[in-house]
């Protein structure tokens, strides 16, 4: 039934592509059953991703938050290094629409020790959102330096380090 419905919606073309966008993240899900650590790592295209990064996707069946946590996440698990993504952005190429505070939002609760790359999230036109001189802040800011990422008064230039995906 809900697939009835889903395909008789309507959509622009760009809320299509952002939900092949999506679909094509969700496939490249693949479960490393040889790891040497217990299966402790899952990796997504070439990307490794600890289990406490994906823990909802071993549920059989999902609830809806579950189904958008695990799109954000996996959208965010592409983001390469040196490069850069704003909230609302990145939700739209998860396929979650103009979510940019849920965004935020779920990523301040990520797992302790969380391996996704949390610190290339920016706010709007590539400003950072922590304040300067807290631990986060901190930590985002020499993480992004490390990556090569130039800040300026508290921003990233978007256009030399914006990621765009195909």
């Amino acid at each position: 039934m809900a697939g009835n419905r889903a395909s008789s919606c309507r959509r622009t073309s760009r809320q299509s592509q952002s939900m092949d966008h999506r679909a094509r993240w969700l496939q490249t899900v693949a479960f490393d059953q040889s790891s040497a650590n217990d299966n402790q790592y899952r990796f997504i295209q070439d990307k490794c991703v600890s289990d406490a990064d994906l823990t909802f996707l071993y549920a059989d069946e999902q609830s809806p938050a579950e189904r958008r946590r695990a799109a954000l996440y996996l959208t965010m698990a592409q983001i390469p290094e040196g490069k850069v993504v704003a909230y609302g952005q990145l939700a739209e190429l998860a396929g979650l629409g103009k979510a940019a505070r849920w965004v935020g939002r779920t990523l301040s609760q990520l797992p302790q020790g969380s391996s996704l790359p949390w610190h290339r999230v920016l706010g709007a036109g590539g400003r950072l959102s922590l304040p300067v001189g807290s631990a986060s802040g901190d930590e985002q800011r020499a993480r992004l330096r490390a990556e090569g990422v130039t800040i300026l008064n508290n921003r990233v230039d978007m256009q030399r380090h914006g990621w765009r995906p195909l």
